[in-house]
């Protein structure tokens, strides 16, 4: 406890001294000048072993595993910093904001708690300067790995023009055509839109322009109550905005389980955010320097408006396909634009390959990088490449988190399948008591009869570090009672995960 608390107090510490350095991101520079170059080893028209067309985390994996196969290999990316919306205006920004405003809040509404009395104040300006300085610390990570893995590098926007031949149009003016023994589609997703809010990213804003808000908002409306707005939401919200969630299905947290959901929602009306459930968004007007958001309640037909000054609109993304040339060459999509695979990445195109959000499946970047890999594994080797897609995590980053993995309780009863429930409380967590977040709980989904571990789900303090240690359990088929009998440090937040396995099994311990 004593640990924590003079934790947070040199914490505090370090920001003010921080702060009273004025020239503190005078040296913030990529590692590589990324928009004067057009490429680093890719040769006019050459011919290549594989082509990827993307370079977030599923394609600058990709080209970074086939290169250390031996694969000469090639990446196109038009943004000019490699990473994708994740690195550049989603997880890593999110999550820097995510991590400041926490800090901030902490300051000042829970260091008091600790015997800590300090003055916190936010500098909107210095907070994105620093989200912008890790942002650009990883992307030109990236190119320097692509260096050393030799992997080349077209700054530009790619197009199929044939089976095997890749028209880059560079961000410097020339054009070039690539041949590719194999391609690999790994162009993202974009956010979806919603008639009647057009965005400006200023006032009325995707996530990407929830990033970059020049200051705090006194209201904001937020459309969707999936896993990005509430993110972001959240970080507004603890900087000081009111946050009014207007959600057109009855739940939040869409993919997650029922109960932790709820609990959730619960969690984060009491920290100030107001809800709006089965809620339609009409549109929205502007009313002097502000908007009025229109609503309509779905069960009683009710209209009614919301003031705002900021409208962040969140209610999903899109495969992105624009202008990629899938038609030039007959790859086949559904009916919402995702590009069709068959049970190995591979299109209707024999050696053109597809990954990440531009396919079924949860729009997820780790989701994206275990694809890069194991399709690049599949062109080397076919038969070899494979994602359990039965242990992919998904994470929210607010406070407290939510983690999940694996089946739901709903979808065990949807499939008729009989199964065992252990929970256990932070509560009654040491760690948690000593770090005063004891808000939330570990619920392990274990099958009846074999005790196998079909779904782990969790709120709470940093869950989405402990929800890793299932998703091992997952992938090695462990029963409950294996992570029962796996001794846990102390005092650790993990022996949660022990308690409700034993839990699960039998019965907990210390609950």
């Amino acid at each position: 406890a004593l640990l924590n608390v003079s934790h947070g107090f040199l914490s505090y510490k370090m920001l003010i001294n921080r702060a009273l350095k004025r020239k503190r991101f005078a040296r913030n520079k990529p590692r590589f000048n990324l928009a004067s170059r057009n490429r680093f080893y890719a040769k006019e028209s050459e011919t290549v072993d594989l082509a990827v067309i993307g370079g977030g985390p599923g394609g600058y994996y990709a080209a970074i595993k086939a290169a250390q196969l031996g694969m000469n290999t090639v990446c196109i990316e038009k943004r000019g910093a490699l990473g994708g919306t994740c690195l550049n205006v989603g997880c890593i920004p999110s999550k820097a904001l995510l991590n400041v405003s926490h800090k901030y809040h902490e300051a000042k509404h829970d260091f008091k708690n600790f015997g800590i009395t300090a003055t916190a104040e936010v500098d909107i300006e210095k907070m994105l300067a620093f989200k912008n300085k890790t942002v650009k610390g990883l992307t030109g990570g990236i190119a320097g790995l692509f260096k050393k893995n030799k992997v080349g590098y077209e700054i530009g926007t790619g197009k199929l023009l044939s089976q095997n031949e890749i028209e880059v149009k560079g961000n410097d003016g020339t054009t070039k055509v690539i041949t590719a023994k194999n391609i690999i589609l790994a162009t993202g997703s974009d956010i979806m839109p919603l008639p009647g809010l057009e965005i400006d990213e200023e006032q009325i804003v995707s996530s990407t322009g929830a990033l970059e808000l020049k200051k705090v908002p006194k209201n904001m409306v937020l459309v969707g109550g999936g896993v990005i707005g509430l993110e972001m939401g959240s970080v507004w919200s603890r900087l000081g905005a009111k946050v009014t969630v207007v959600e057109f299905t009855g739940a939040i947290a869409a993919g997650a389980d029922s109960e932790v959901a709820k609990e959730f929602q619960k969690t984060l009306k009491k920290q100030g955010f107001d809800f709006k459930m089965e809620t339609q968004v009409l549109g929205a007007t502007k009313s002097g320097d502000n908007y009025k958001v229109a609503v309509k309640d779905l069960k009683s037909g009710k209209e009614s408006e919301i003031d705002a000054d900021v409208v962040l609109v969140s209610i999903g993304r899109k495969p992105y396909t624009e202008d990629l040339g899938l038609e030039n060459v007959g790859v086949e999509t559904d009916k919402r634009g995702f590009i069709k695979t068959d049970g190995h990445w591979k299109t209707n195109i024999p050696n053109i390959y597809a990954i990440g959000d531009v396919t079924l499946g949860p729009m997820l970047a780790h989701k994206a990088e275990e694809e890069g890999q194991a399709a690049v594994e599949e062109i080397a080797s076919p038969g070899s490449g494979h994602v359990n897609y039965d242990a992919i995590p998904s994470v929210i980053y607010t406070d407290p988190e939510v983690a999940w993995v694996g089946k739901t309780e709903e979808q065990l009863k949807a499939d008729g399948v009989e199964y065992n429930v252990g929970k256990f409380p932070f509560l009654a967590n040491s760690r948690a008591k000593a770090n005063n977040t004891p808000a939330g709980f570990v619920k392990i989904l274990a099958e009846k009869e074999s005790d196998r571990v079909l779904g782990v789900h969790m709120i709470g303090p940093q869950v989405g570090e402990l929800i890793n240690e299932t998703v091992l359990a997952l992938e090695y088929g462990a029963s409950s009672e294996d992570i029962a009998r796996t001794c846990h440090a102390h005092p650790t937040l993990s022996e949660a995960i022990k308690e409700a396995a034993l839990a699960t099994h039998f019965k907990p311990i210390h609950f």
